[in-house]
């Protein structure tokens, strides 16, 4: 979509905050202010409910990631146990045949007694250096034996542990897509309580309230300016919009899903720069940008914790995965809290010019929030996908 497109739309939305402000006026019964903070209540727990379930969905992916790591430490310490293993016991043979050669006489310490009786001076030399050369080896056997069985044991431990954190990894992980799920359906029972009005009401304040914040922003001048992306910030979010109209899925990683966090990470993967998989992550390991200098492609973050993450595409506007039952859209930079914003490639250079990526239509449909679709039938919560394998991912 160009951007004079662009900012068209962003004007659109502001024009129409007095007439959305008078609907969702209109809508509860006259002089009846009960019903209008009830609404605005609702609205409120309902933003929460996805905060606290996008919260544990972001705990989710980390420890979903720390899991697949530590499958992967699991199985490197479960290999070198198994080699240390056949070291001991090749040890051990080694140690048995030269104890069975000693007690057979067969060994090169029996010459030990000619030594003591030999006449020959050069030949009891000889003897000596025998002696030596055989007790070496034997000393050899025994320090390997004693190595290969310290490295066992240690091994034999550290798999041990490797074994009870990769359990409690898997155990965390599950107590977070646990949590997420209770709010969620939570989510659902209370959604499908609401009348029809209540839920167009719903939809009205949402759009009145982001419609209000997103003028507070503009007018403030942080994003004035002409701004272009880097080579790299152009091919994410080119990616980016490439996926608009994809469904949100709590902790999926695309092709066909993605969570908030999950489409930031695949749409920079494409443009070559690997991300952290979490929205916490991201902020707290990439370079920080005033939204005076927010160039399209950056990532911007939301909320005190940092559980939501969008990048920006220009003109006041961002692409992103909202909520359980929305999808992949273009939204206001201010319909959630801002926290910040990062950039994954602080050192490549802005182009010289840029025309954004055309936008499908529709693409600004529908409210962040995700209550404004048809609800899920009985059974997981929409947007949760079914447990991993214990593995983690492949």
């Amino acid at each position: 979509m160009p951007g004079r497109l662009l900012r068209t739309v962003c004007t659109t939305v502001l024009a129409v905050t007095t007439t959305l402000a008078g609907t969702a006026t209109a809508t509860a019964a006259p002089g009846d202010e009960g019903a209008e903070t009830s609404v605005a209540a609702l609205l409120t727990r309902l933003r929460t409910l996805y905060q606290e379930s996008e919260r544990a969905g972001e705990a989710y992916n980390a420890a979903d990631e720390a899991l697949a790591k530590q499958t992967a430490r699991t199985r490197r310490t479960t290999a070198e146990l198994a080699a240390a293993r056949r070291a001991l016991a090749r040890g051990r043979d080694e140690a048995g045949r030269l104890a069975r050669r000693q007690y057979q006489g067969r060994s090169e310490l029996s010459p030990y007694l000619d030594l003591l009786l030999a006449r020959d001076p050069q030949h009891a030399l000889d003897q000596g250096r025998l002696v030596a050369r055989a007790a070496r080896a034997q000393a050899g056997v025994v320090t390997r034996l004693q190595a290969a069985e310290r490295r066992a044991d240690a091994l034999a431990t550290a798999s041990r542990k490797a074994l009870e954190h990769h359990q409690a990894l898997l155990a965390g992980r599950r107590k977070h897509q646990e949590t997420a799920q209770a709010k969620l359906r939570e989510v659902e029972r209370l959604l499908a309580s609401l009348s029809p009005d209540q839920l167009a009401h719903l939809t009205s304040l949402d759009k009145v309230q982001t419609a209000g914040a997103q003028s507070q922003l503009l007018g403030s001048g942080a994003l004035d300016g002409a701004r272009t992306p880097s080579a790299a910030g152009a091919e994410a979010l080119r990616f980016a919009v490439r996926q608009i109209g994809k469904p949100y899925e709590w902790g999926a990683e695309g092709p066909d899903t993605y969570d908030c966090s999950g489409l930031t990470q695949q749409a920079w993967a494409a443009a070559g720069r690997a991300l952290p998989r979490t929205s916490q992550e991201q902020w707290r390991t990439l370079p920080r940008v005033p939204l005076t200098r927010l160039r399209p492609g950056d990532l911007v973050v939301y909320f005190p914790d940092a559980t939501h993450v969008a990048l920006y595409l220009g003109d006041g506007m961002v692409v992103h995965a909202p909520r359980p039952g929305a999808r992949i859209k273009v939204s206001p930079i201010a319909a959630n809290p801002l926290l910040g914003a990062v950039r994954p490639d602080p050192a490549g250079a802005p182009l010289e010019t840029f025309e954004p990526p055309e936008l499908p239509e529709g693409a600004t449909d529908g409210t962040d929030e995700g209550f404004d679709g048809s609800q899920p039938s009985e059974g997981a919560p929409a947007g949760v996908r079914a447990e991993a394998p214990a593995e983690g991912r492949a």
